[in-house]
């Protein structure tokens, strides 16, 4: 599989993992039934969910990967992996047991281990052993994502609110980290990846997932303003509305920049369209993309839940957007190629759109996918335009599932004013800086803000 750093999509959309199979609990593990405001239908569903993660969870590390019984898992995995987990016990899917078992193994990973160049996550590691990969799962120091690591950054930080025993833990992992390489003192991210021994860094994210990933830095605390708020955009007309597109030509950023939905989708499930540095600047986006999804049905009676999916065959990435290379309604592969064959009405972006905009549209959403699933095995990905169903199971679309349930419950899963922990205490110690670019010890920014 040919890769290339192209920008917004997380490597989690691009690359399939699984490990072997595990399960700390089993079916006897369910908790005693759905909490109050948790229909038994809904119950049912974070229930089938779960069952991705039973099947594919390996027992001794705790890990959990990107697809049905494969091997290997990403940063962006990870942050699923605790989300998921998180969800399952608020829902009472899992019981408080499980729950602590499987929490425990998977922060005791990210304490320990191993590092791209000694900074941060590497891309892709196996399941079973933990050990850093290349993309054909060879031991490789390859680089990292620096928008994978937004996400995994964000979880940390809610599992430590909402978990307060596990704060600790998950402030541990994150001090192993360098940050100087990742994200720059303007605030801009930057992955990186291999090219003749040596790691070259280079601008990592667009139009919706940037401005994701970037609230997972400014969780801890980093000035990530440049990341934060929109970049240069245009907006385009389609039914009738207003959505803005990311303005940066593919053809000289070598990064194809889609309207996609669960960027805007996971922002408002996690902290409602407002990052933990206060920016807002995916609310209005966000509502124009919904609308026009909408419209689209409204007009055409065509279901639509546009976004980025997997494949375990070629193309293996699929950028199903609003809006692509200069269309309304494209499917491409990340090299811009269209695969028009290829538009799916996503299951994850149905469910997250369901909870966001409660209404007719969401509920019709549902309607037409509740039979999407495998009950032994979890959601599918979807169905496809034409009509076929899309049964491949991943980690990311069986995690949003848990989420959207969860989100129902409760709301925004992050906590507005979160206490200081241990990493706020060493981060503010002078004498504790090791030059890892913490959020005190970094210089201002003096170039010119894009």
């Amino acid at each position: 599989m040919r890769r290339r750093a192209w920008g917004a999509l997380p490597l989690a959309a691009m690359l399939a993992g699984c490990g072997a199979v595990g399960r700390p609990g089993g079916a006897a593990s369910f908790a005693k039934g759905p909490p109050a405001g948790l229909s038994a239908q809904e119950f049912q569903w974070a229930r089938t969910a779960w069952r991705y993660l039973e099947n594919n969870t390996d027992y001794d590390s705790g890990l959990v990967p990107g697809m049905d019984r494969q091997p290997t898992f990403t940063a962006w995995n990870a942050g699923d992996a605790l989300a998921a987990t998180i969800a399952a016990h608020e829902l009472q899917v899992i019981d408080a047991q499980e729950f602590d078992l499987r929490l425990s193994r998977l922060l005791g990973f990210l304490g320990t281990m191993d590092l791209s160049d000694g900074q941060l996550p590497n891309k892709a590691y196996r399941v079973d052993g933990g050990k850093m990969v290349g993309f054909d799962n060879r031991e490789a120091d390859i680089g990292w994502s620096a928008v994978d690591i937004g996400r995994l950054l964000l979880w940390l930080r809610i599992a430590g609110q909402r978990h307060p025993r596990f704060a600790e833990y998950a402030d541990k992992a994150v001090l192993r980290w360098r940050f100087c390489d990742v994200v720059d003192a303007c605030g801009v991210l930057h992955g990186s990846l291999r090219s003749d021994g040596r790691l070259v860094r280079y601008q990592e994210g667009r139009l919706g997932y940037e401005q994701l990933a970037a609230a997972g830095y400014a969780a801890w605390g980093f000035d990530v303003r440049a990341a934060s708020r929109l970049p240069p955009t245009v907006a385009t007309t389609i039914l009738g509305r207003h959505v803005l597109v990311d303005a940066r030509d593919p053809r000289t950023s070598g990064a194809q920049a889609p309207v996609l939905t669960m960027p805007y989708v996971l922002a408002g499930l996690e902290f409602g369209w407002q990052a933990p540095d206060g920016s807002t600047a995916l609310r209005e986006p966000a509502q124009q993309v919904f609308r026009v999804q909408e419209e689209r049905w409204r007009r055409e009676h065509q279901f639509t839940a546009r976004s980025d999916y997997q494949l375990p065959v070629a193309p293996y990435v699929v950028l199903d957007a609003v809006h692509a290379a200069g269309y309304a309604w494209n499917t491409i592969d990340g090299e811009g190629r269209e695969h028009d064959k290829l538009a799916m009405v996503s299951t994850r972006a149905a469910f997250g759109m369901a909870a966001l905009w409660p209404g007719e549209y969401g509920d019709r959403l549902l309607q037409s996918l509740q039979q999407l699933h495998d009950p032994d095995r979890g959601w599918f990905e979807g169905r496809y335009e034409t009509g076929a169903p899309n049964t491949t199971i991943t980690l990311s679309t069986n995690t949003a599932v848990l989420e959207a349930l969860l989100y129902k419950l409760r709301g925004p899963l992050y906590a507005r004013d979160p206490s200081p922990g241990l990493f706020q205490r060493v981060t503010a110690d002078p004498f504790a800086r090791l030059g890892r670019c913490w959020p005190g010890e970094r210089e201002g920014c003096a170039a010119p803000q894009r």
